[in-house]
Order: C-alpha cells, then structure tokens, then sequence
C-alpha cells in the first residue's frame, strides 16, 4: 500500500508489446499433440475446454530478451525517449533466456542502455512486482526514470508428446500458454499515478504449478522443463483468498467498481475469467478481453492489456491491475491516467 510519506508521484507515462509473428490455433495445437501419440482427443478440445482460439509461437531464434526487447523499444518510442535516459532497467518475467546472467544484461545489450539492471521473478506477477519495485526505487532516490520489461515465452515449456491421458492432465495448464513481450516506463509525474498497492500471498500452495527445472532441485532433466500442475486447484486458491483482497482495496482507498474506467486482469483461460467476473461482480464491460485470441501470455498480459486501451484513456481515470500469480500471489495496483 502507498505509505503516507510518499508524497512524490509516480507513474506510468509510456507503453509498449510485442507480439511473435507466428500464429497458431488451439486446433492446430492439438493436432500436434496427437500426432506423435495414440490418444484420440475430441474435436476442437483444447478450445472448447479453455476459450482461446489462437495464441502467438515464439520462432526459432527468439527468445524471451528478443520480445522485451521489441516491447521496450515501442514504449521508448512511445515517450520520446533515448536509451540512455534509462537509468534503471527491471527484466521482470517467469521466463528468462538463461539461469545466469540476468536476462535484463541481454535486453540491455541490445537497447544500449546504460542502466542498472537486474531481474525480478514471481511467476505470472512479475511484471507487476517490477513496476512496484520500479516506483519503490525512484522514491527511494535510487533511480530518477525506469524502464520494466517482461518477455514471455512458456510455449517452450508445454508438453507436445504426452504419454499418456495422465500426462496431459497433469501438463494441461501448460496448452493455454501463448508468447508475448511488455514494457512500461515508470517515473515521477505531476498528477495522477500509482496510488495503491497491494500484494496477499499464499506460499503454503507453492507447489500447485509451475515449471520444477533449471534449479538445485532440478538442475538437469527435460522432464523438469515442462509446465506441471492443476489448473483447477490454483483456481480454488485464488476464489478464496480473491474476494477479501478487493475487499481490503475498497475499504483502504474508497474506490468501487464505478471509479476504475478500465479493470485489467490477469487471464488464464475464457471460464476462468467468466468465474472470477462472477465471484468479484467487476464489471465485465470495463475488462479487456485478451486470452481468446493471445492466450495466457503469463506476466505480459497486463501489459498488454495496458497497451491496448492507454491511449483512450482521459486524465484522471483510474485502471485497476489484478495479478494472479503462482507461488501463490495475488496482487493489486491502481494507476490514474495523467
């Protein structure tokens, strides 16, 4: 949450994604699955069981640095800005090009920035958390103008040859995964900005999802590097620490679903959604509908989402951020448009 002496704003004053060329549907996904193996799946499936029905392939020769790298170059372009007005960069990602060095040196390199870099993990909220840490150090004194990216490439950790019925269950988190890459530029602004944030944890669930490899627990093995876990059950997680959460944020700013213009959230598949507008009464004409055509593109999908409506929306107009994230968090941001 805001502390009161903060009195300096910070905002977010510029926007950019990037989105792979390669487009695949849920379909074409499936065929895939099958052909290696002997299951016989229904019919469109995978769409009819996650309402997506495309989502973006990294190619060959791109990387999660390769999509934060083109989402930040929009956004710089979008404020006017030089590389080398950056002076703090946040890699902030589930994914990363390599375990070590930090993937931001990568986009660094390609940018020409001269900032100071680092990288900030935590699942699917990363992105998020990178944007709170990004104001956090600017009021600190630590860095006068930032610039948060995120590349999302979990295709790449999706089973494409099951085994077996089990194994697709056990993987089927992993089919509603699409690419992408976000950046936003964060610093100080005469009105409006970042007024709230917030984060509720429920790390005794760590284990419900994730990706197990690359690690000391796992640091070799192809069977660690795919996406494993219950879809369902970090759904339940989130229906019950959810509802006291955006309870917390009303009581604590006074803001209702009638102040947010836009309401931004985080999207893992069509029903999902459907639930989480059924058990929160947001309302649903103020969302933006990503996952049917992009999928869950992890940490970049609010930044996406922000892309696509910054530019409609008026000063003073507020935006509330919900980030659903394994591990498990949920965190919450509102921003008002300057």
């Amino acid at each position: 949450m805001q502390h009161p002496a903060a009195t300096q704003r910070i905002g977010i004053t510029a926007v950019g994604s990037h989105l792979p060329a390669r487009r695949l549907t849920s379909q074409q996904l499936q065929d895939e699955i099958t052909a290696g193996t002997r299951l016989a799946l229904p019919e469109r499936m995978l769409e009819k069981a996650t309402g997506i029905r495309t989502r973006r392939f990294a190619a060959d020769g791109e990387y999660a640095s390769t999509l934060a790298t083109g989402a930040a170059r929009r956004a710089l372009a979008a404020r006017g800005l030089d590389p080398r007005d950056i002076d703090l960069l946040l890699f902030a990602s589930a994914t990363r090009d390599i375990c070590e060095p930090a993937t931001a040196h990568i986009v660094q390199t390609e940018l020409g920035t001269r900032a100071h870099a680092l990288d900030v993990s935590n699942a699917c909220n990363g992105f998020l958390n990178g944007i709170d840490l990004a104001r956090a150090m600017i009021l600190a004194g630590r860095a006068r103008r930032a610039l948060v990216v995120t590349g999302e490439t979990p295709s790449r950790a999706m089973r494409r040859d099951p085994a077996d019925a089990a194994a697709l269950r056990d993987g089927f988190a992993g089919y509603t995964f699409g690419d992408a890459g976000a950046a936003v530029v964060v610093e100080p602004v005469e009105r409006g900005g970042i007024l709230d944030t917030a984060t509720v944890t429920a790390s005794e669930h760590w284990q419900a999802g994730g990706i197990p490899g690359g690690g000391s627990r796992h640091p070799r093995g192809d069977e660690y590097s795919y996406f494993r876990g219950g879809g369902k059950e970090l759904r339940g997680i989130f229906e019950r620490i959810g509802p006291a959460a955006l309870a917390d944020l009303t009581q604590r700013t006074g803001l209702t679903w009638d102040d947010y213009a836009r309401v931004l959230v985080h999207q893992v598949t069509v029903p999902y959604l459907e639930r989480f507008v059924e058990l929160t009464g947001a309302p649903a004409d103020r969302l933006v509908l990503t996952v049917p055509e992009l999928g869950n593109v992890a940490s970049a999908t609010i930044g996406i989402q922000l892309d696509l409506v910054k530019a409609q929306l008026k000063p003073g107009e507020k935006v509330l951020m919900i980030g659903l994230g394994g591990g498990v968090s949920l965190m919450t941001m509102v921003w008002e448009a300057s």
